[in-house]
């Protein structure tokens, strides 16, 4: 009874099967069938002898990961510049999306939308060449420096400098992009609820935060969730663009250090094992939030 039941809500609503179905080909053909490949970090992978001909040696490459002396430094830099982009950068598309909200002028509002989208479309490859001229020796920031008589700094190879750098970077370049969601957000709103808090006398501060923000609530925790699963992942191409070895102590990260030793050394399965072991602790902190998300009464992802 259940398989007919099945079979006929397929057949009632084919059409958005249909509409489906490429994604779930995207989802299978490159995110399940690759998982497969999570078998050469407990092996001594040789593309020569291939998955089946690679002898099984444990959790060899994970402790020597954990051993390693740049394991601690590589981690500690991980997770501290994950949190300064969650503390810093979550709330701004958020807060942007706010203000675009607000806008009432619609010349202006496209425009400014159009401005803080451009950046996403860029590759770090340029974005990154952009950053580092502006902060270089002879760019902006310290042509302004020296307009007030300081002397110009050399922002990139500056330890105190380089995480603030990463930060505010990623943050130009994609709270426009994520504002996009919270904007789909808000404009789901009933509107009745706005003339309501307006008719009691409610100003707009107090329009955003009683009827807005809670409002958005479940795709703010949804998205909080699904940004701490990622936490141990902030992708190599910012930071291999902007970082130099004058750096390397608050710069390096897990993804540039399995780059460096895993990939260039054509270690395959240790940078397999150090992927998984990312993967594992990002598996583990969304089940912890949306464990956490459900308690404190908000949605969650399932």
């Amino acid at each position: 009874m259940q398989r007919r039941g099945w079979l006929r809500t397929i057949r009632a609503d084919w059409l958005l099967y249909l509409f489906l179905l490429p994604g779930l080909l995207y989802f299978i053909v490159f995110k399940y069938l690759p998982m497969y490949g999570i078998i050469i970090a407990f092996q001594d992978y040789s593309p020569f002898k291939g998955i089946s001909g690679s002898s099984f040696v444990g959790f060899k490459h994970f402790i020597r990961f954990f051993e390693d002396a740049e394991f601690i430094t590589v981690f500690r830099n991980t997770l501290i510049i994950s949190m300064y982009k969650l503390l810093f950068g979550f709330p701004v598309p958020i807060m942007l999306a706010l203000m675009l909200n607000e806008v009432r002028k619609t010349w202006f509002k496209a425009t400014a939308q159009t401005l803080f989208y451009i950046p996403h479309f860029f590759s770090w490859v340029i974005f990154g060449g952009i950053v580092i001229q502006v902060l270089s020796s002879k760019g902006m920031i310290n042509s302004l420096i020296s307009w007030f008589g300081g002397d110009p700094v050399l922002f990139m190879t500056q330890k105190q400098f380089f995480r603030a750098i990463l930060v505010v970077s990623d943050i130009v370049k994609e709270s426009g992009w994520s504002s996009i969601i919270y904007l789909a957000a808000i404009a789901g709103v009933n509107p009745s609820l706005y003339e309501a808090a307006r008719m009691d006398g409610a100003r707009k501060w107090h329009e955003i935060w009683h009827i807005t923000l809670p409002s958005i609530r479940t795709t703010i925790v949804i998205l909080f969730i699904l940004q701490l699963g990622n936490i141990l992942e902030l992708g190599v191409q910012q930071v291999f663009m902007l970082y130099n070895p004058l750096v390397y102590e608050v710069g390096d990260i897990i993804d540039t250090y399995v780059y460096r030793v895993g990939l260039t050394e054509q270690k395959y399965s240790f940078a397999t094992a150090v992927g998984l072991f990312q993967s594992t602790v990002g598996l583990i902190l969304i089940y912890i939030a949306n464990g956490l998300a459900k308690r404190l009464g908000g949605g969650g992802l399932w």
